[in-house]
């Protein structure tokens, strides 16, 4: 561990009122801190708005050399960073982010303080972690690297191995960075995320190869959030619905959830037809349009967006009232962080998920979109299957890349099923395993399970992640599946 001075507790406890103003950590951020001024590797799962953030930016700013934290959205990085920068003052140059959206200039300086060693953290995704520009200037002795957070760490689950694979070469990102630093350096890394069943959790461990992590894990459980489901029987009715949901929450912020940027522009300009003042939001717009409209819903001027995924990881504000997803996810852990949003306050919140009738006879919208989601899966899964005999023994991603279409995912899905290591972050070696390769399962039956079950919603979810010993006693009261078998 490389710190400024030695420090004690106290001295900690003091540097995090004078940034944040808290009067004490909440649990377990106080163990969190300890964990990695400590120099020690970690997997973290916390509820939305558990203030996890806090936990790796602490650390960074006490100690010397740089910390990378790694983000998977502009928006996201954006938004941390201009939030702890306010908050630091004169010692906002300490923290920098780079991403391809950013103006040359701002660019070039911030790659100069990386280069001069002035930087405690810098936000970057793990595509622009790997571009030369970067990792040429990380590679140099002179460089201390203290340590690498992944931040949102479900994405290296969720998009590792579809259309984000630079998430899969993280795990060789260390080793590598070391081999270039004097004799005795050290590098922890660290994971951090509100979503990670026990599958996904072993999958960030093996993918990072995280050495002897301190794990901590806190159950998912909003007790003032109330999980719905409402059955539609035709698209018509899916937007009445929504309408009526929407004017029930007079004056309320909310948030309004589709899956594509063609369905929120679509939702969007149809509900400005009836009357309502809202927007489409989706990682299509300019980032300048993208910052106008979370400015507006945060300061209340827009009640409510409707959005994709892009929007909402990172972004704080603690009044949200309602979600409502229009269109819900193929994946449980997509649903826990959106629904995330809502009564970060601790005040009553509600989160309503629209779906068609089980059999998608009427309304085959939602059965449509999980095959879809499922069938390019398997169409990803076979090229890569077909990729492996075109394959040299060893090789470099981006000769593959430009030689074959896709050939990043394909090496990312390779490495999943055991038949490829990374030597390092760009060299790849073929290791034929004798395991069978992992079958693409069927991602949305586990949404399905939850949405048509007759189960506590809360109940499922803690079993779903893990929390079982929990989930045996639970009974939320809340959800619609309760207040039903409470009236029977």
């Amino acid at each position: 561990m490389h710190q400024l001075e030695p420090m004690t507790w106290e001295a900690v406890l003091a540097s995090f009122r004078n940034i944040w103003g808290y009067a004490n950590f909440r649990y377990p951020q106080g163990e969190i801190v300890q964990s990695l001024l400590s120099g020690r590797d970690a997997l973290v799962v916390m509820p939305t708005g558990g203030g996890k953030s806090i936990c790796f930016q602490l650390p960074a700013l006490l100690q010397s050399g740089l910390t990378l934290v790694v983000s998977p959205l502009v928006a996201l990085m954006e938004n941390q960073v201009q939030e702890l920068q306010q908050r630091l003052g004169n010692r906002a140059w300490t923290v920098g982010l780079l991403h391809n959206q950013m103006p040359k200039q701002l660019r070039v300086t911030t790659l100069n303080r990386l280069e001069r060693g002035q930087l405690r953290l810098l936000y970057l995704s793990p595509e622009t972690l790997l571009s030369e520009p970067v990792w040429t200037r990380l590679l140099r002795p002179a460089v201390q690297i203290r340590g690498m957070i992944l931040d949102e760490a479900h994405c290296l689950v969720q998009w590792g191995d579809t259309f984000r694979p630079a998430y899969r070469r993280l795990g060789a990102v260390r080793e590598a960075l070391l081999a270039a630093k004097p004799t005795g350096s050290r590098m922890a890394i660290a994971a951090f995320t509100a979503t990670a069943d026990p599958i996904a959790q072993q999958t960030i461990r093996d993918v990072l190869q995280l050495q002897q992590p301190a794990i901590y894990r806190l159950n998912p459980h909003r007790a003032n959030l109330a999980l719905r489901v409402q059955t539609v029987w035709s698209p018509r009715a899916r937007r009445q619905k929504l309408v009526h949901l929407i004017n029930a929450h007079p004056h309320e912020t909310g948030l309004v959830y589709v899956r594509t940027r063609r369905d929120a522009e679509a939702l969007a300009d149809w509900l400005t037809t009836q009357g309502m003042q809202t927007a489409a939001y989706h990682a299509g717009l300019s980032p300048q349009h993208r910052r106008q409209l979370e400015t507006e819903w945060l300061d209340g001027r827009l009640s409510f967006v409707i959005c994709t995924s892009a929007f909402g990881m990172g972004i704080n504000k603690s009044n949200v009232r309602w979600v409502i997803h229009f269109q819900t996810p193929a994946l449980l852990s997509e649903y826990v962080q959106e629904v995330g949003r809502a009564g970060r306050d601790g005040q009553f919140a509600e989160a309503i998920a629209l779906v068609s009738e089980r059999t998608g006879w009427l309304d085959p919208e939602d059965k449509q979109r999980w095959h879809f989601f499922e069938a390019k899966q398997f169409a990803q899964q076979r090229a890569a299957r077909l990729l492996l005999r075109r394959l040299p023994p060893r090789g470099n991603v981006n000769d593959i890349t430009k030689q074959f279409t896709d050939g990043a995912i394909a090496l990312a899905l390779l490495h999943r099923d055991h038949q490829l290591r990374w030597l390092d972050p760009f060299h790849y070696e073929l290791s034929p395993s004798t395991a069978t390769p992992a079958i693409a399962t069927n991602p949305s039956r586990q949404m399905h399970q939850f949405l048509y079950g007759r189960d506590c919603r809360w109940r499922f979810l803690l079993n779903a992640f893990g929390f079982a010993a929990e989930a045996k006693e639970m009974r939320c009261g809340l959800c619609d599946r309760c207040q039903t078998n409470r009236k029977h």
